[in-house]
């Protein structure tokens, strides 16, 4: 695989920080949770791949013969993995969507149809 090139990863920053943006203007819900919904993606959304990464990263540190094996690393390899769990918890977010979705399809269902006014 090749080497992602830092710029490829300010990108991805960059886009995550426009979309915060754009989320703070309020726009409609449904167009909401579309553009989040594959950040939150069960199997390759962002909490899934961030774990991965953290994961990946403790083992590259753990592995590389210049890391010096001392108590003080290891405990920071074990942060880096604790954290990889924290984020790998948050894959079930996608089901937060899936109910919010409901919420507005069911609201969508019950309003009533605008008619002439009497």
């Amino acid at each position: 695989m090749p080497t992602p090139a830092l710029s490829d990863i300010h990108a991805a920053a960059q886009t995550l920080a426009r979309l915060t943006e754009y989320l703070r203007e309020n726009p409609e819900p449904t167009e909401a949770l579309s553009l989040i919904e594959p950040l939150l993606d069960e199997y390759t959304g962002v909490p899934v791949q961030l774990a991965d990464a953290l994961r990946a990263l403790a083992r590259a540190v753990q592995e590389h013969p210049a890391t010096p094996h001392t108590i003080e690393t290891d405990l920071l390899i074990q942060e880096l993995r604790t954290a990889a769990w924290e984020q790998a918890d948050q894959h079930t977010l996608h089901y937060a969507l899936d109910d919010l979705r409901g919420l507005y399809q069911k609201a969508s269902e019950t309003m009533p149809e605008c008619g002439p006014c009497p």
